[in-house]
């Protein structure tokens, strides 16, 4: 009888973490469909896609209990779910700093998105040199029996902070000891090296963005069909459907 019992307990155990993880798999997927609805819209509508690449990672059981013990919480889910608010985690990509910015405001302003903590690495960088902005949002997920609010990480940062950021975890990675300064002081270095560079990027983005907005104002100010591709393509269909001159 007490065998049966155990074995009742365990599969019930089983089962329990099975659905908390199937939970931040859900919520993984459903946030990854709204930043790839974000990322078609601007493919097909605007003229310019400010998200370069979407990756996304569910921790491993064995990270999770890992990351419990490091930070001394109790050992049930209720409290894994509380405290461990990177299960589930996204980063994106993007091509200037702007771009940050504007994905961070729409993720935003999505109704059934609610921000739970906010980290904005690219103003106020850490003292290592990292940038990055990180965003801790909720969402609903509704399972068979439930809904959950589900807490995901976002990470949004440029092209030279995503290189530079996966560099420095490699470095710190292969050298299991401590850190020497010097290395430290280099990192930092390369660190607002990439940060200079993606300024200088921000600078012509904005500058090519403004120019390309006079060219357009100059083309309506054309007479119909001289100079003006879009005018003079009206002007032939007119012509050609229409019958009118």
């Amino acid at each position: 009888m007490e065998k049966t019992l155990d074995l009742n307990y365990l599969k019930t155990i089983k089962i329990e973490l099975t659905r908390f993880m199937m939970a931040y798999k859900f919520a993984l997927d459903e946030m990854t469909t709204k930043i790839n609805i974000l990322k078609d819209e601007f493919n097909y509508i605007h003229d310019y896609n400010p998200i370069e690449h979407v990756k996304s990672r569910l921790k491993s059981p064995e990270s999770i209990f890992k990351k419990v013990q490091r930070k001394d919480c109790e050992f049930n889910l209720e409290s894994i779910k509380t405290n461990i608010k990177d299960i589930a985690g996204i980063r994106i990509t993007c091509s200037f700093i702007s771009d940050i910015y504007e994905i961070s405001r729409m993720i935003a302003n999505q109704k059934d998105v609610r921000i739970i903590e906010y980290k904005d690495y690219i103003k106020n960088p850490k003292p290592n040199g990292y940038q990055s902005l990180h965003m801790i949002v909720e969402i609903p997920i509704f399972m068979s029996d439930r809904e959950e609010q589900i807490m995901v990480e976002i990470q949004i940062r440029t092209i030279a902070m995503d290189f530079w950021a996966s560099l420095e975890h490699k470095i710190y990675y292969k050298y299991n000891k401590e850190i020497p300064k010097k290395m430290l002081d280099e990192l930092k270095s390369t660190a607002e090296m990439a940060g200079l560079l993606d300024r200088k990027m921000e600078k012509l983005h904005r500058e090519m963005d403004k120019m390309k907005k006079d060219d357009e104002a100059n083309e309506l100010l054309l007479p119909f069909g001289v100079g003006n591709n879009k005018l003079k393509f009206l002007e032939s269909f007119m012509e050609e459907k229409l019958g009118i001159k």
